[in-house]
Parts: C-alpha cells; structure tokens; sequence
C-alpha cells in the first residue's frame, strides 16, 4: 500500500496520475497547505522541505521498514522502478524519459509557477517579472512543442515524463499561455485529459479539495 500525501495542484497531480494509471493499490492522505498542514511535524517527517507530495510505501520492494519519498519527480522515478511501469527498461528510451522528467522539474515547473504567481497572485503587479517569466514559460512550451512534433508523447511511449508535465500545462491560461499558438502541446494535452485514469484523478483531486475548503 502507497499512502499518498499531497493537495491537487499540478506537482501533486503527478503521482495521483501515476497511481491511477499503474493500478497499485494507494490511499490518498489529504496535507491542505492553504491551512499550513504542510508545516506539521507528522508530514516534516517524510517531508523535510515541507513541500507535497511524499509518499510512504508500506510494502517496499525489499520487503524492510516503509519508505517514504519526497519531491514529486524523485517518487514517479520510484514508483515506475517499483511497478515496472511507464519507465522503458530500453537505455534510450529510459535516457530520454528521465532527461524530459527532469526539464520539468527545473524549467518548466518552476517557470510556469512563477508566471502564475506574478501575473495573478502577487500583491503588487510587476511588469518586468511578470514579463520575463511568461516569456520564459513560453519559451519552454515552444521546446516542448518542438519535442511533440516528433512523437506522440514526449519520449516515444507514455510515460513519466508526460505524467510531469501535463498538469503543469492544465493551468496554462493562469500562465497567459494559449494552446493555438502550440498545436503539438494542444493534441498531447487533449489526449491525455481523456485518459480514464487521468480523469479518476483530477476528480478525487477536486473532491479532496472541496472537502478541505
């Protein structure tokens, strides 16, 4: 069994998408950082960044005490190895699906976050930044665009990689992003918003967030 610690925003998203794609038994443990859950001791203890998600793996694979996993890139890389899914054994493939993995981690993820966060959160409106960081994001989608030209998903197969990436692109208008201008991207995203397993996912993360309003 997987506990599942997180709130539905897009790095969250990731491993529920995992979860429900995989079918490995999980349970999801709700950590509502509108209300500084994140901050409790019980979650700092498998997450010392005091950042979601982080998972606990009850069963690990060598059959020892539970481990616990954070930062949302390092637990899909676990859990594919774990499950021996969405992660090509194949060197190429898996080369190119760790290498995409981990552009969202440091570009895309934190780029887009704050192209969101100076265009609709911050007290005070700042052009330049607001400026260069939807620039930069769109940059970013225009390389992934240039990725997706060439492939169905973004490493061949479906695979972790696209699990990372698609829900940062769910927000892409809070990013003063438009699809039209990425019609690679625009095919990919709707693609994988109608897998069954992502649908599952983006539903108990509504629930869970109404629940915690």
């Amino acid at each position: 069994m997987i506990e599942l610690h997180y709130w539905p925003t897009s790095n969250g998203q990731k491993v529920a998408i995992f979860l429900e794609e995989s079918g490995i038994a999980y349970e999801p443990k709700p950590v509502n950082i509108s209300k500084g859950e994140q901050f409790r001791p019980e979650f700092l203890a498998i997450s010392p960044n005091n950042r979601i998600p982080a998972i606990v793996d009850r069963a690990p694979a060598d059959g020892g005490a539970p481990v616990s996993v954070f930062e949302s890139g390092a637990i899909l890389h676990y859990l594919a190895e774990k499950t021996g899914q969405f992660l090509s054994p194949a060197p190429r493939v898996r080369t190119a699906t760790l290498q995409w993995l981990f552009w969202q981690m440091g570009g895309l993820g934190p780029m887009a976050g704050q192209a969101n966060h100076f265009s609709r959160m911050a007290p005070e409106k700042i052009p330049y930044a607001i400026e260069r960081y939807v620039a930069e994001t769109a940059r970013l989608y225009g390389v992934l665009d240039g990725q997706l030209a060439k492939s169905e998903y973004i490493a061949g197969d479906y695979s972790i990689a696209d699990m990372a990436c698609y829900p940062w692109v769910v927000n892409h208008e809070w990013q003063n992003q438009n699809l039209d201008d990425f019609p690679n991207v625009k095919r990919w995203f709707e693609a994988i918003r109608a897998r069954p397993a992502v649908k599952v996912a983006y539903d108990k993360g509504a629930a869970i967030r109404a629940a915690g309003a």
